[in-house]
């Protein structure tokens, strides 16, 4: 019996897992990509696969399984990773308060969490400020890649392990009756095809997608240079903004109360949509950011005041050996309106899209690629 064909359109990480998902699954895979390498989100991004952040039942269990695929295939796809955790840090009474809630919500739920007082905070870290720290919550869920070097590892270990094809610098102009047209003469026929392709919606069934509660989200980010004699700041690091940032955060019954006082004191913040966090690659390098602009159309160039805001911010609660910044970007990513964690449609027969998981891509990726491949 000839194996079943699929086609993924888009080689960022939504496209790989889906991929991975596919050969696992017994289909023989090709993997077209409009550029020369994957140059979108998913490589201008903390490198974070980040459980904590979704909240408990599917979307926590699909952020572990995603976690463990990547610990799985780190190593043999030749890429660092590190399960360095994470470590929320209160520096006011009401995040305090916030955190403390969090962890008894979090420890019922059976995650691996620990409040720390200040004295164990400067044992596991010596990246944070002391001065007039409460405490702060540990979790031992979170890993760390570097997604430039993880999303240009993965095809060759795809390709080694199970004869994914890719085909680079090829952009899919349009579908029919399960054909994939590049340009008007090259054609691929599959029995699936599943289009992964991010911000770039407008490409694509455009029709469709204007249909669906998707807008885009723009981000700046930074990276530092990598820090002195080899020094590590452990667990990934997060300020009281981003307490107000993520889904599993909304379960405190003290959060409303710490978001308004933001909203009176650091307005500007939240208009913004600036939250700040830092994690550290396998250079030493320290990734840091990061803001969140909504709109279909983006200013092309950063905004200096942005990236003062956010290393302003990041002051507030860490202390490095080297604030050199080496690089400065911005990202931009599909994002669901409607609050729904990712889009799954399909346009026409046999033609599948996945897309929308936000900035939660590095994070819920594998594990929801194999969750609608097997639901097929």
């Amino acid at each position: 019996m000839a194996s079943r064909s699929a086609i993924v359109i888009g080689a960022g990480i939504v496209g790989l897992a889906t991929a991975r998902a596919l050969a696992v699954q017994g289909f023989s895979v090709k993997v077209f990509e409009r550029t020369d390498r994957a140059v979108g989100a998913s490589i201008r991004n903390f490198g974070m696969v980040w459980p904590i952040g979704q909240p408990a039942g599917k979307m926590y269990d699909r952020a572990l399984r995603s976690r463990d695929i990547w610990k799985e295939t780190a190593p043999r796809a030749g890429f660092w990773h590190e399960p360095a955790g994470s470590l929320h840090l209160a520096y006011h009474p009401d995040e305090w308060r916030v955190l403390q809630e969090l962890y008894e919500i979090f420890h019922k739920e059976g995650r691996p969490v620990r409040l720390l007082d200040k004295t164990a905070i400067a044992a596991s870290s010596g990246a944070v400020k002391t001065e007039g720290l409460l405490g702060g919550l540990h979790s031992s869920d979170e890993l760390i890649v570097d997604p430039r070097e993880a999303i240009a590892s993965l095809p060759g270990w795809l390709t080694e392990q199970y004869k994914v094809e890719f085909f680079w610098g090829k952009c899919v102009s349009y579908i029919s009756d399960q054909i994939v047209y590049i340009g008007n003469d090259e054609e691929y026929e599959a029995d699936l095809v599943f289009i992964c392709n991010g911000a770039d919606f407008e490409t694509l069934y455009p029709e469709q997608f204007a249909e669906q509660p998707v807008t885009k989200c723009k981000l700046q980010m930074m990276r530092l240079v990598a820090q002195p004699d080899e020094w590590r700041i452990g667990p990934a690091l997060c300020g009281g903004l981003s307490l107000i940032h993520y889904n599993s955060f909304k379960a405190a019954p003290s959060l409303a109360a710490l978001r308004s006082r933001y909203a009176a004191e650091m307005g500007d913040y939240l208009q913004w949509g600036i939250h700040v966090m830092v994690s550290q690659n396998g250079r030493g390098e320290l990734t840091i950011g990061d803001s969140h602009e909504y709109g279909l159309t983006h200013d092309p160039f950063d905004k200096d005041f942005i990236n003062r805001m956010i290393l302003d911010y990041l002051r507030r609660f860490a202390c490095f050996r080297d604030w050199s910044v080496a690089e400065t970007w911005n990202g931009v990513y599909a994002k669901l309106t409607d609050g729904e964690a990712d889009l799954f449609f399909s346009p026409e027969p046999y033609v599948y899209v996945i897309n929308g998981v936000g900035g939660a891509g590095m994070t819920l990726s594998f594990g929801l690629a194999e969750e609608l491949v097997a639901g097929l």
